[in-house]
This record gives C-alpha cells, structure tokens and sequence, in this order.
C-alpha cells in the first residue's frame, strides 16, 4: 500500500473515532439542567459587586481571610448570616445592604448550600472528568 493510502486509512480511523465518541458525549452523558432563579441570580450578581469573593470562599475558591460560605447556610442558620449582613465584624465591614439585596443574597448562599459540600478534597473523581460527593 502507499502512504497516502495509509494516511486516507488513519484519517477516517481517525475521523470515525472523534466522531463516535462526541456522540456517546452528547447523548450517553448525563446532564443536569438547573431552572434559572431570579433571586438566586441576583444574589450572585450582589456576591461579585461586593466583591465577596476577595475575603470569602465558595467551594474552596477565594479569598483566605473570611471563611469558607459554601455550608454557612446549613451550619448556622439564616439569622446568624443576617446579623453579619447587617452589623459586620472587626474584619467583615457593613455593607448597607437594602432588604431585597440582603434577601438575594441569603438565596444565593441557601443555593450554594444545597448544591453540595465544600471540601473538593472530599470528591470522588469520575473515569470520565465529573465528580461525586
């Protein structure tokens, strides 16, 4: 045989592979669409102006000087987040939050909250690049 003859053979090998194996991706795979929610979006949009990020992580991602907000919802309650919204730390200033932002942004914790654990050390990796907790 020839080699472009060889290389025609290698490229629909080839070809055929890519193309069996985005199909398996798209319909095999599983994925999960979450319903857009207003407030929770709103409170996200309130996390990144206040720039929470900075001090504050989410799922081990962020800033070291406050604590990890991934479970803050279930571990202390929504009052406990409250009172830090809206009187502060030596750390943690005020941010003068209006009722509804303060509102929106206890939804995005709850949310964050309910979505998982906080602790990426705890995962299970997957063959396939996904995790479980």
């Amino acid at each position: 045989m020839s080699t472009s003859v060889i290389k025609k053979i290698v490229l629909l090998f080839l070809s055929g592979a890519f193309l069996s194996y985005s199909g398996f991706l798209y319909t095999v795979m599983p994925v999960k669409y979450k319903p857009s929610k207003q407030q929770e979006d709103a409170g996200k949009l309130i996390w990144q102006d206040y720039n929470c990020n900075a001090c504050h992580q989410i799922y081990g991602l962020g800033g070291y000087l406050g604590p990890d907000l991934t479970n803050v919802y279930s571990k202390r309650g929504e009052e406990y987040i409250k009172t830090f919204l809206t009187t502060g730390t030596g750390a943690m200033p005020v941010f003068h939050l209006s009722q509804s932002e303060s509102n929106s942004l206890l939804a995005f914790l709850k949310d964050i909250d309910a979505s998982g654990k906080s602790d990426p050390r705890t995962f299970t990796l997957n063959y396939d690049g996904t995790i479980d907790q």
